[in-house]
């Protein structure tokens, strides 16, 4: 069997690995679990996910990625060699891999991924910038001379971009993104009703109940948790119109980068935004009303694009096949020589 070439999704949250004829083929959460009394790695992805909450004291569960950094190159590492071998069992032919970076990353971090992608039988690695592998996977043409702006809202971070010719001509950054909105909806519930609740009852409320718009929509969730005042397991009703207001005080703050990128634009390719759009993409991007609320501080229309949370990932992949026409974004990282670490 002929071994594909795949492309990595590094995110905050997940890590996921496409092929650009398959799609998306394994996904896994970027968390693992130490045991600090002998320093070894007990479990990854799925299986440490399933213990947050639920450890000993001396199970440490570490995600190495935060806020659109790398905080743990051990962990990062030992993630991307697993989950390669994983999907690229053959060490006969070796693939080309192209990750997908967090926009923040440094020249150490950078080197610390393409280390672990060689460790893993890589034979070529490359690194895509995100706005652009977003674009790729939403079914831009970047290639052209025309303006297209996308927002990528991920686990940690907020990646804003105009792309065109292949390469970004203004983007941004900023530390908001999905698991910012978690955080924030567990604090207003600790601080409205006493109740501590953990990160899986915070994302469910971001996905079923809370909203960036101030409409009709009025979701209710019951939700359980640890109470400050008896000090024992609790319930309670929590409404959209408990969570509006901290969530839109994140959303503000990614629509006034995306207004910082915007007014900076040239005005051709300004132009072009204006036309064509901005395109969403990212988990984060599935907030409700979030689409309407953009649009309206841009004056742009905003719309989601079609499977967003996988679009970086198959975009990656994408990128490999058309790396010659990207002008910037896309770089073969790939160390003139390799000494693999023992």
């Amino acid at each position: 069997m002929k071994q594909q070439d795949i492309g990595i999704d590094l995110g905050t949250t997940s890590i996921i690995i496409a092929t650009e004829k398959q799609g998306v083929v394994y996904s896994q959460p970027s968390i693992g679990a130490v045991d600090t009394r002998t320093g070894s790695i007990v479990a990854v992805g799925d299986k440490a996910l399933r213990m947050v909450g639920r450890v000993p004291s001396y199970i440490e569960l570490i995600r190495p990625l935060r806020d659109g950094v790398i905080q743990d190159h051990r962990m990062t590492h030992e993630l991307i060699v697993r989950f390669i071998n994983e999907v690229c069992r053959s060490r006969i032919r070796r693939p080309r891999v192209a990750v997908c970076v967090p926009a923040a990353i440094t020249g150490i971090e950078a080197d610390a991924v393409v280390e672990a992608v060689m460790s893993a039988g890589a034979r070529q690695v490359y690194l895509v910038d995100e706005p652009v592998a977003a674009a790729l996977g939403a079914g831009l043409d970047i290639r052209q001379p025309r303006g297209c702006m996308v927002i990528d809202i991920g686990g940690g971070s907020t990646d804003i971009a105009v792309i065109s010719m292949g390469g970004r001509v203004r983007a941004a950054s900023v530390p908001v993104a999905g698991n910012a909105f978690d955080n924030c909806i567990a604090q207003c519930v600790q601080e409205k009703y006493g109740l501590a609740i953990g990160p899986a009852t915070a994302e469910q409320l971001k996905k079923q109940v809370a909203s960036c718009s101030d409409s009709d929509f009025e979701g209710i969730m019951e939700v359980r948790g640890h109470s400050w005042q008896t000090n024992l397991p609790a319930r309670q009703i929590v409404y959209t119109r408990d969570l509006y207001e901290p969530v839109r005080e994140l959303v503000a703050r990614i629509a006034s980068a995306a207004r910082g990128v915007l007014e900076s634009t040239p005005p051709e390719l300004a132009a072009d935004v204006s036309q064509t759009g901005v395109l969403l993409t990212g988990g984060g991007s599935m907030l409700r009303g979030l689409p309407g609320y953009l649009a309206g501080i841009l004056h742009v229309n905003v719309a989601i694009a079609p499977d967003p949370l996988n679009c970086v990932a198959r975009g990656t992949a994408a990128s490999l096949s058309l790396g010659a026409q990207l002008t910037a974004g896309f770089r073969d990282a790939t160390p003139k020589v390799w000494h693999p670490i023992l």
